[in-house]
């Protein structure tokens, strides 16, 4: 098996040309004399064009009125191809690119050429024979040399073309080298912000974390979870007399029924707040206790009405309240928890903390967001990083393959 031969990338394309310089230099001698051939055949061709001006100038001069018209159009016609050889650009060195740019130009050139030739060698016909086929002849060498040199193009410039392909490749997978690269970069200087923001965050945490081990924020959030509590107790403990005080509160505020101000005030706190409506209540809560009464009442009356297993519990529940204080417990736990609260709020060095914590939890909100932009930005990269890889990787096999196919080694390109 043959040795494998391990390449730098930046070193890949001078030690290609070295070795495909056997290949290349009887190819490019082909390609040049091909070239100078074409040159040379459209300075001819250039030359009869100009014999055909100064023999249409000479006929004009005469101003016979048999060839003059005649003679004016052979000289416009010598010197529109003139104009069209003159337009074409042979190049001095010799590529793939530059050898398809010519001979697409050189067809079009000639399509031209031709075309002149037909238009103008019919009206200028019988008179200026020998300018004329002495023009058909340069012609014809014109295009026979153009003809050869676009077959080299097609045939014989393919293994020049191979290199200068796999040069291209080379060019093409340093660009890609560099594109990782700054994606890389990218990736660091992303990297490296969002780091700063976590550092931030963790800070900014701790100074919250500082602020709710403070003893009136400790206390306050103590008593909170027991508001929570108790809110689930009160609202367990009414759990009957909901449907029975949202019917209630719409019987008062019409005309059949007649309910004080202050209690139905009260009703209404029940009905959305149970919690803070018994808390706010005088010891015994008394308003309950009218509302109560009065929801019984309308009961007897048949003015509140209920379906008979909700009417069932409803009574249980109010009786349990009216006459076995049910929620005397509750009332004064939820008053001393209530009290404690807003004590707790009223205070100065709670109030500071507050407006702390909330400029805190603000600036945590927006470095969050930040984070999450860094994050989301990284994973794009990241993504975009990975399928940069696999695309050197391809181009790196590709490019292989090819450099193999030219040189006939075994290839290993080092990145």
């Amino acid at each position: 098996m043959a040795e494998t031969v391990e390449i730098p990338l930046k070193e890949l394309k001078n030690w290609l040309e070295e070795e495909a310089s056997s290949i290349l230099e009887p190819i490019k001698a082909e390609g040049m004399s091909l070239l100078k051939n074409t040159e040379d055949k459209l300075e001819d061709l250039g030359d009869s064009c100009g014999k055909l001006l100064e023999d249409s100038e000479n006929e004009m001069l005469k101003s016979s009125p048999k060839t003059y018209r005649r003679a004016r159009i052979a000289y416009k016609f010598a010197r529109d191809v003139l104009e069209t050889i003159d337009e074409v650009e042979i190049p001095d060195s010799m590529t793939y690119g530059s050898l398809q740019t010519l001979c697409g130009g050189l067809e079009r050139t000639f399509a031209t050429i031709e075309r002149e030739r037909v238009r103008g060698f019919r009206q200028i016909s019988p008179y200026f024979i020998f300018a004329r086929r002495r023009f058909d002849g340069a012609l014809r060498k014109a295009l026979d040399s153009f003809k050869e040199l676009r077959d080299f193009s097609l045939h014989g410039y393919t293994r020049a073309r191979a290199v200068e392909d796999s040069s291209i490749m080379i060019d093409r997978l340093l660009e890609s080298l560099n594109e990782l690269d700054e994606i890389e970069k990218r990736k660091r200087l992303v990297d490296s912000r969002r780091e700063i923001v976590e550092k931030k965050i963790d800070e900014a945490g701790q100074k919250i974390a500082s602020i709710r081990s403070r003893d009136e924020v400790s206390e306050l959030g103590q008593v909170r979870e027991e508001i929570e509590k108790l809110e689930k107790a009160v609202k367990f403990s009414l759990r009957y007399l909901q449907k029975p005080f949202l019917k209630f509160y719409k019987l008062v505020q019409g005309p059949g029924y007649r309910l004080a101000l202050d209690e139905t005030k009260k009703l209404y706190q029940y009905m959305r707040n149970p919690f803070e409506a018994l808390a706010t209540e005088e010891k015994g809560h008394p308003q309950l206790r009218r509302i109560l009464l009065e929801m019984e009442n309308a009961m007897a009356k048949g003015k509140l009405k209920l379906k008979r297993n909700r009417l069932r519990k409803a009574q249980e529940q109010v009786n349990d309240i009216l006459n076995k204080n049910s929620l005397t417990a509750l009332h004064e736990n939820s008053s001393e928890a209530f009290s404690k609260r807003q004590q707790l709020l009223s205070s100065e060095a709670v109030a500071v903390s507050k407006r702390t914590w909330a400029k805190l939890e603000e600036y945590l909100n927006r470095l969050q967001k930040r984070k999450k932009l860094a994050d989301s930005r990284v994973a794009v990269l990241e993504r975009r990083y990975k399928a940069e890889l696999e695309n050197i990787e391809s181009q790196r096999k590709e490019l292989e393959n090819a450099v193999q196919e030219i040189t006939e080694k075994r290839m290993k390109i080092t990145l």
